[in-house]
């Protein structure tokens, strides 16, 4: 997580760039971009829930997955910040734009959020007996709705970046061979980098050396250390790497392959995705989805409206 699709994705990676989004991280990449605190994002850094009612009607739809319960369970990848990373005082706060969305969902449904940090690729499988929702910016592609339900509510795409200056000369049209740094699920790990490379391979030449790590954090921190030549992943995070790293790494190219971002939910429960659904639809009415998307500075991301299972490209 279309517009004028391309050409409102590169405005959504210069606003951010320019008016400094920061959501976490030291802004000295090799101490490992860990989580500071919140004077270092614009606006307040958490979104309050009291702000919003519970809405009767709604949480009178709760399905029986949730019925007799006061808490719902988010699952999330706590290190892909702006959408979801740890910081606030004790450096351990779930912060980002899911956790504001996952905070105004369980405020209209009248229910407590466990937001609860696992591993990317541990999310989706996990939905349904450990997390009754994940969120963690998931691009919603055709295979993953084979598996799990998806609520969209933001659309993004991928873009490439590489050390200041482009000391290797890194073209996205000539990565093979190159060290190439991508989030363990992700899709551009598959099925962008994987394409890519054996689109080299079939033309005679070396495959793409791919590094695949589960924290995006971690990758941008060999990114600025020398140890790949670049890195690919969504809008939102690269343009957010950018303003962590000191002026050390560039955007390389313009994002690409924009899509759909989604909620996840367990397959055997369509009707608790219908209910986020109908709840994030509640929030882009009121206004309430607008103020998260501006705190976070990706309000041209936006979508007018909330679906389940759209259609999709890939």
């Amino acid at each position: 997580m279309t517009f004028p699709r391309i050409l409102r994705l590169v405005l959504a990676a210069t606003v951010v760039l320019t008016t400094g989004l920061a959501a976490t991280g030291c802004t000295n990449a090799s101490q490992g971009l860990a989580g500071t605190g919140p004077a270092s994002v614009p606006g307040s850094p958490s979104f309050d829930p009291s702000t919003l009612h519970k809405d009767d009607a709604l949480a009178a739809m709760l399905p029986d997955s949730l019925k007799g319960k006061d808490t719902i369970t988010v699952g999330s990848d706590t290190t892909y910040a702006p959408a979801e990373f740890l910081g606030g005082t004790d450096g351990q706060t779930p912060m980002g734009f899911d956790v504001d969305f996952a905070k105004a969902i369980g405020a209209t449904l009248g229910l407590t959020v466990d937001f609860r940090t696992a591993g990317f690729a541990t999310i989706l499988p996990g939905l349904g007996t450990k997390y009754d929702l994940g969120m963690s910016a998931f691009s919603i592609t055709k295979e993953r709705m084979k598996a799990v339900n998806f609520v969209d509510y933001f659309k993004a795409g991928s873009i490439w970046a590489v050390q200041k200056g482009n000391p290797q000369n890194v073209s996205v049209d000539n990565l093979c061979g190159l060290k190439v740094g991508v989030q363990t699920g992700s899709v551009q790990e598959d099925p962008d980098l994987t394409g890519r490379s054996k689109a080299c391979t079939d033309a005679g030449k070396p495959a793409i050396d791919v590094v695949s790590l589960p924290n995006q954090t971690d990758i941008t921190t060999r990114l600025v250390n020398g140890g790949i030549a670049a890195m690919v992943s969504g809008g939102t995070t690269i343009t957010y790497a950018l303003t962590q790293t000191g002026g050390q790494l560039e955007l390389l190219g313009g994002l690409y392959n924009p899509d759909h971002n989604g909620i996840a939910v367990a397959k055997s429960d369509p009707e608790l995705a219908d209910l986020v659904a109908k709840v994030m639809n509640k929030l882009i009415a009121d206004g309430s989805y607008a103020k998260i998307m501006d705190r976070w500075g990706i309000a041209v991301l936006s979508t007018d409206k909330s679906v389940v299972n759209p259609e999709v490209d890939r």
